[in-house]
């Protein structure tokens, strides 16, 4: 019998770039893109759910208005 040593826990990848101000008109990080309810849960996400939000965070980032 092997007896393999624990693995240290996998990261979760993350888009925060340490920019934490929530614009009121869109709801969403002006540093991440992400909602407030996404950051909140980042960490409860699967894979699979962090994946499709960041795959969004290219066209929100887009869509926002500069100023």
């Amino acid at each position: 019998m092997s007896s393999n040593p624990p693995q240290p826990p996998r990261s979760i990848a993350t888009p925060c770039v340490q920019v934490c101000i929530v614009d009121g008109a869109t709801g969403l990080c002006l540093g991440c893109h992400r909602t407030l309810q996404e950051i909140g849960g980042w960490s409860r996400l699967t894979d699979a759910e962090r994946a499709a939000i960041m795959a969004e965070l290219p066209a929100r980032a887009a869509r926002r208005p500069r100023r």
